[in-house]
């Protein structure tokens, strides 16, 4: 497939809109209590994308807090230092964590700390009173998720059902392997509770940051696939349902802003990093070999054929159950493409841009000759019939 007469300039849009959609979401900041070693940068690499723990940059907030952040990602991570130090060490680091937190809620919502993971090695079989007691304290000021890190076996189970029991003001405790456990050459316990922890987390995060949330980890996949395809069903009916009117063939670059758009926020509410050279890929696989200045009339000069019933248009004009089916087939082809590289960048395997390019043709193919029969069409369709100044013309 050739891409030298692919407009860069949509590629690029799409590139800086991306950066736009995520510098606008409002941030989620976490932080991570629990002494050092007990595996707190494990679980961050694991359950946040980029390996944040190690490409993060540090810097410290206090003696003992340090605040862990990436560009392009918005998350700021608080790692605490020295819990596992003598005891007149241990109370400066609590205080300096209080007074770290209170500060954080004067400064707004951006800066406020949202959440702990407290996190303690489940291999220590205990829990030391002057940690249930920290953990009371932090309870009163945020919500607390106790992470039991290396949770292996019945040792690991019993830690949990221990601090159950005492009935402490957190808001759960989670066994949670961060990591395959290696047991011999041959076996190896596989990664667990890291999908738990992350709906506890959502279901205890303020609601304005859990687009950032949902951006930042890299557990459960599918729910970026499931936000993306509400938010572009939802996106499509508002665009057609405010203003857009069917549109004479030579004016379909009229698509275009809104396809930007949309691309762009469902490739914020991934997370991945889209480069140019893969967005060209996959946006090639849609328009790169028509010469094509724009992306919507490529697809309309060029795919439209693919949809039973819609015949030629050359002169006509489009309908608006077209622009739906060809916008629809769009955003849900692109939804599946990134899911198959947001999972590749989760196992350290990216997918070769070859691939992807012959992926997203064959998904946008498949979508477009199903048509108005595709599941995701007939939502959108069935959602524009609703609005009545599209009554009129709206064909099924």
């Amino acid at each position: 497939m050739g891409r030298g007469n692919l407009d860069l300039n949509v590629v690029q849009e799409i590139l800086n809109k991306t950066k736009e959609e995520v510098e606008n979401m409002h941030p989620v900041n976490i932080l991570l209590a629990g002494k050092t070693g007990v595996g707190k940068s494990t679980l961050i690499n694991n359950v946040f994308r980029e390996r944040m723990a190690e490409t993060g940059i540090g810097k410290p907030v206090t003696k003992h807090l340090r605040r862990i952040a990436k560009e392009g990602m918005p998350i700021v991570l608080y790692d605490t230092r020295g819990l596992e130090l003598g005891h007149p060490i241990q109370t400066e680091v609590k205080q300096e964590i209080i007074e770290a937190i209170k500060k954080s809620q004067k400064e707004g919502s951006d800066k406020a700390i949202h959440l702990v993971y407290y996190c303690i090695n489940a291999h220590s079989s205990r829990i030391e009173e002057s940690e249930i007691a920290f953990m009371e304290e932090l309870s009163g000021l945020l919500p607390v998720l106790v992470v039991l890190t290396q949770s292996i076996g019945q040792p690991a189970n019993e830690l949990k059902k221990y601090i159950e029991n005492l009935n402490l003001p957190i808001a759960g405790v989670l066994n949670v392997m961060a990591e395959p456990y290696a047991v011999t050459d041959e076996l190896a316990l596989p990664q667990s509770g890291l999908k738990e922890l992350i709906e506890r987390t959502f279901a205890l995060l303020p609601e304005e940051t859990k687009e950032a949330f949902n951006n930042a980890q890299q557990v459960d996949i599918a729910r970026k696939a499931k936000a993306s395809r509400s938010w572009a069903t939802k996106y499509i009916v508002t665009t057609f349902g405010i203003g857009f009117t069917p549109i004479p063939f030579s004016d379909a670059t009229v698509l275009v802003p809104m396809q930007i758009g949309m691309l762009a926020h469902i490739t914020a509410i991934f997370g991945i990093s889209m480069d140019k050279a893969t967005i060209t890929s996959v946006i090639g696989a849609v328009g790169g070999t028509g010469g094509a200045t724009y992306l919507g009339r490529y697809i309309v000069s060029n795919l439209l054929k693919l949809i039973p019933g819609a015949g030629t248009i050359v002169g006509g004009v489009i309908s608006g159950a077209t622009a739906a089916v060809l916008t629809t087939a769009l955003a849900m082809s692109y939804i599946e493409v990134l899911t198959v590289v947001a999972k590749g960048e989760k196992d350290g395997k990216y997918p070769d841009l070859s691939n992807i390019e012959t992926l997203m043709r064959e998904k946008m193919q498949e979508r477009l000759k199903m048509g108005t029969k595709d599941q995701d069409v007939k939502e959108v369709l069935d959602n524009l019939k609703k609005s009545s100044p599209l009554k009129k013309w709206l064909k099924k």
